[in-house]
This record gives C-alpha cells, sequence and structure tokens, in this order.
C-alpha cells in the first residue's frame, strides 16, 4: 500500500501532507499511526506506479516493467463496474487517465503530496470527501477515514 509504513515508525512527508489534507478536508484528527492497512480493508488502494525504488532514489525503478503491472492492475478495475474513484495525486498516477475509460468511475487529479509540490495544489483538493460524495451518490457507503 503505497504511503503506508510499519507500526512505530514516523510517517514519511508526504503521508504527513495526506493526513494534513484529510484533517482539513474531514477535519480528522491527526492519526497516531502511518500504518495504512485499516484503509485497505475498508477498500482503499494506494497504488504507486512503480512500486519499488533504491533507497533515497524516488523513480530509481522506473521503466523496469513495474508499469506494466501497474497498468494491467488499474485497466482490470476499470472493467469493474461498481463505481471506483480514482485518485491521482503526482504526474505519473496521471499519466494513467487513459486507461480509466468506465464512465461509472470518477478521477479526482492533484499534485503529489510530496512537499515539493503539496502546496500546488494537493492542499485544499478536498479529495477524501469528494470520495465519499461520489461514492454516496451512486449508493455505496462512505469510507471511514479515521485510522
Amino acid at each position: 500500500m503505497a504511503f503506508s509504513v510499519m507500526e512505530g515508525t514516523p510517517p514519511p512527508p508526504s503521508l504527513v501532507n495526506i493526513f494534513k489534507e484529510l484533517q482539513s478536508d474531514l477535519g480528522i484528527d491527526f492519526p497516531k499511526t502511518g500504518n495504512l492497512v485499516p484503509w485497505a480493508n475498508r477498500g482503499v488502494l494506494l497504488l504507486n506506479t512503480v512500486l519499488t525504488v533504491r533507497k533515497n532514489q524516488p523513480m530509481s525503478h522506473n521503466k523496469k516493467g513495474w508499469e506494466i503491472f501497474t497498468d494491467s492492475v488499474i485497466s482490470h478495475l476499470n472493467e469493474r463496474e461498481q463505481p471506483i474513484v480514482f485518485l491521482l495525486w503526482g504526474r505519473p498516477a496521471q499519466s494513467k487517465i487513459p486507461l480509466i475509460t468506465n464512465k461509472n468511475h470518477c478521477i479526482l487529479t492533484a499534485p503529489h503530496p510530496s512537499p515539493l509540490s503539496a502546496s500546488g495544489g494537493f492542499f485544499g483538493c478536498r479529495h477524501f470527501s469528494k470520495t465519499n460524495e461520489f461514492l454516496v451518490s451512486h449508493g455505496i457507503s462512505p469510507i471511514d477515514w479515521k485510522l
């Protein structure tokens, strides 16, 4: 699960920014953990376009084959009839928009939550409340974003 860390590990800066937006958007207290498994258990999948990197070298495994796998995952999800919200944070994620053709789904885009880009539109994007609004409007229970 992208951004998630083991219990007891301090959240990395991008996850801190996700939590800041969550707090600003829904008023949810800053979580005590960076472990996002509870979100996964509620149906949330946070997926990077590239699943591994060399330590401290973002995108170092770009063009090593992960894109084939993640494109396949996205294409498979796109085939589902049940509405899905795709939160595409950052340019690599947004490059996947052509794979999401099913009109039942919702695509929300924003800059990556990295400290280098979050102030350029990630903060204030309100993707957590927009996700729940979309789900409820399609008769689906909202996501409980509390950790």
